[in-house]
């Protein structure tokens, strides 16, 4: 199974928290992550194996759509700053668009992402 991880700048290190709060169930699971570039730093440099794409802003969010549109991933948990502009917005609602169009669960906050995790 691929899950994406994608978190803007406010919300990496919350990211970083729920990927170690759920460290269990991805290992167990064999989940092959997949993350925008910066995320993916962060994340890896907390321990976990990730395959990390261009950035956001360069075109990662519309990396990560393809892969939806194809098939090849099966989640996408995006912790969101919704408080914060973003000049990529278009590639966001592209991909948010793709994970409805393809019914693939996307979460956009730590609660939701919380409540796919369990369902795993």
């Amino acid at each position: 199974m691929e899950i994406a991880i994608i978190a803007h700048d406010g919300k990496k290190a919350e990211m970083v928290q729920f990927l170690n709060e759920h460290s269990d169930v991805l290992h167990h699971k064999n989940i092959n992550l997949i993350s925008t570039g910066t995320t993916g730093e962060k994340v890896s440099k907390a321990g976990f194996n990730v395959n990390a794409l261009l950035s956001g802003p360069l075109g990662g969010d519309a990396q990560i759509a393809a892969r939806v549109a194809e098939g090849k991933c099966n989640m996408v948990l995006f912790f969101r700053d919704p408080l914060d502009r973003h000049p990529h917005e278009p590639d966001i609602l592209m991909l948010m668009r793709l994970c409805d169009v393809h019914n693939v669960p996307l979460a956009t906050n730590p609660a939701t992402a919380d409540l796919l995790m369990k369902s795993l």
